[in-house]
């Protein structure tokens, strides 16, 4: 005669709910590591938050507005076969680092693309440089000149703003840009520091978010 033998489960609660517990834990940390991974993404090719720190872009820009920082085009841009992409043009206001890390915001006047890593330039070299390449940017008591021609930057900067003494002129070179901060009379920008180059730049303003009572698009 067969018999059935049944194993009771003398599993406690407690037991049953310890493997639940552990793979809820795991799919937690998977949730924030994948948090942390797209954030460090975002943060380092997309986008980012910036504080402004004095007053060289009065009167647009203000003493600890908070702006945001678009990367993703100039990111492009230093990838081969997407060198040709233009993140910029002039009157942007890009974000631009020095030699020690240190960032600043300034106004971009004028700039001279890089040559493409897939072009061939057969233009004679004067002293190791082709002067045909090469951008003039002059700026004489307000006024800019660049090859020449005076810029308009009625646009975002109003007449008396532009109001500052000093000379400079500047030829920039393939992948620089000149950059003027705006406020004129206070700001040091490429009169003082030269050009900025490609390597330098962290990316575009596109909107100022704090204060919220300002909040506005570039």
């Amino acid at each position: 005669m067969d018999t059935e033998q049944v194993h009771s489960d003398s599993s406690t609660p407690e037991e049953i709910e310890k493997p639940r517990l552990k793979r809820e834990a795991f799919e937690l940390v998977k949730l924030v590591v994948l948090f942390l991974v797209v954030f460090w993404v975002i943060r380092t090719f997309v986008v980012e938050g910036y504080e402004v720190l004095g007053d060289s872009m009065l009167p647009n820009l203000h003493d600890r507005d908070h702006i945001l920082v678009f990367k993703l085009p100039h990111w492009f841009k230093t990838v081969d076969y997407f060198d040709w992409v233009k993140p910029f043009k002039e009157g942007d206001i890009i974000i631009f680092e020095d030699q020690t890390h240190k960032r600043y915001v300034k106004r971009l006047i004028a700039y001279n693309p890089a040559l493409s890593s897939h072009s061939v330039d057969a233009a004679p070299l004067i002293d190791g440089n082709d002067s045909s390449a090469q951008v003039k940017v002059e700026y004489d008591r307000g006024v800019v000149r660049v090859n020449n021609w005076q810029i308009d930057e009625s646009d975002y900067l109003p007449d008396a703003a532009r109001q500052a003494p000093g000379r400079d002129i500047c030829y920039l070179q393939p992948g620089e840009y000149y950059v003027l901060g705006d406020n004129r009379s206070v700001s040091k920008d490429s009169r003082s520091f030269h050009a900025v180059t490609d390597k330098q730049i962290v990316g575009r303003a596109v909107l100022r978010f704090w204060p919220l009572s300002k909040l506005q698009w570039f």
